[in-house]
């Protein structure tokens, strides 16, 4: 069986600086908050071309606190609306009402998954004041058009890369132009992904970063003095070591997701298979990283139960859109045809750093069997 995932096989190659990092960690006697988080923090704030990164419990809470910050710094209030996809990870949903804002769903576009601009405006009323972007699979939505709107309108921009680590969207920076704030995962299925729960926020804005630093840690910029109603999500020291040995190979694991990615577009050749679209910037460069290789077909049981027998395993992301999961029941009456065509057909190829060409060989061989 070719897994879809081997977290086992992509984490083994760091298994020694790994251990050496837990020796630090532990001669140090600093568990919370320390060195390893601060070099963390520096380093992918570095590599994202942002001035200030602040690391979190998780990739859900990096999102709640950016919202909560702008709460606290009186750039939003509570009942403001949000536009977000429709087509996303519940995660990115439940982000804004954690924070006592109210979402407004907006379809995607069919052939990349990502937010439909043309759409925002549409779906916006007076009482909206953010516009939070997914890049969804890895690919980047379409922030130019999106700054513009977000501008003209005077919309605070924020966006979810918990799929799209490394993404660039211009040859001096990586994610979006820097006029968002950004929450990330390191999931451990992530492109960068730890062995636990973490995030992270990188942004410009020092206030934002202020305010977060404080939130995180409950509401406590100096121990024991609590300014703000804030949470305890920390990223852990340990976490934050292990990214840090991580890091530098990030966008090497990109490149081979890539490689992997082009054989899938240029030699799967299936009518019954339809496959994603990349978008190709002014630079004529991706900006996809290809956290998930999602493709449709009008009999998605059938061609997942055929891809097993043949040994491959496969994955759906994601089977039921949120406006229809009975954790938002007030939202099921919602129709989003697009969205739910997209959760009806999509899925996931195996696509990781440790699958050899051999195995993707095989898998296309097999798909364009069917």
């Amino acid at each position: 069986m070719i897994p879809f995932l081997d977290l086992k096989k992509i984490n083994e190659p760091y298994e020694i600086a790994f251990q050496e990092k837990l020796k630090v960690v532990l001669a140090n006697g600093w568990y919370i908050l320390g060195n390893e988080v601060k070099e963390f923090e520096t380093n992918f704030a570095n590599y994202c071309g942002t001035k200030y990164c602040v690391g979190v419990g998780n990739g859900l809470d990096a999102l709640v606190l950016i919202f909560k910050g702008y709460i606290q710094l009186g750039k939003l209030q509570k009942g403001d609306e949000v536009i977000v996809p429709a087509n996303t990870y519940i995660a990115s949903i439940l982000a804004i009402l954690q924070a006592d804002l109210v979402p407004v769903l907006v379809e995607p576009k069919l052939e990349t998954y990502n937010i439909n601009p043309d759409l925002i405006l549409e779906n916006s009323t007076p009482k909206t004041k953010a516009i939070l972007v997914v890049h969804l699979y890895g690919q980047l939505a379409e922030m130019d058009a999106i700054h513009e709107i977000a501008i003209a309108n005077n919309f605070l921009v924020i966006e979810d890369a918990a799929q799209a680590h490394g993404a660039i969207k211009n040859l001096e920076s990586k994610i979006s132009n820097q006029k968002s704030s950004v929450a990330y995962s390191f999931y451990p299925s992530k492109n960068l992904g730890c062995l636990g729960d973490g995030g992270a926020v990188t942004t410009n804005d020092m206030e934002l970063a202020q305010v977060i630093q404080s939130l995180r840690n409950y509401g406590s910029e100096t121990k024991y003095y609590n300014d703000h109603i804030g949470v305890n999500s920390r990223l852990d020291e340990l976490q934050a070591a292990f990214l840090n040995v991580k890091l530098p190979f990030l966008d090497a694991d990109n490149e081979h997701r890539k490689a992997i990615a082009q054989r899938y577009l240029i030699e799967i050749k299936n009518e019954k298979i339809i496959l994603p679209t990349v978008s190709i910037d002014e630079k004529k460069q991706s900006n996809h990283v290809f956290h998930l290789f999602v493709i449709r077909t009008q009999n998605r049981i059938d061609l997942q139960d055929y891809l097993h027998q043949n040994g491959i395993q496969t994955v759906i992301h994601y089977p039921i859109p949120p406006h229809n999961q009975k954790a938002l029941s007030y939202l099921n009456h919602l129709s989003f045809p697009i969205t739910q065509k997209i959760h009806d057909e999509v899925l996931s190829l195996p696509l990781s750093p440790v699958l050899t060409m051999d195995e993707v060989a095989f898998i296309i061989a097999v798909l364009n069997k069917y």
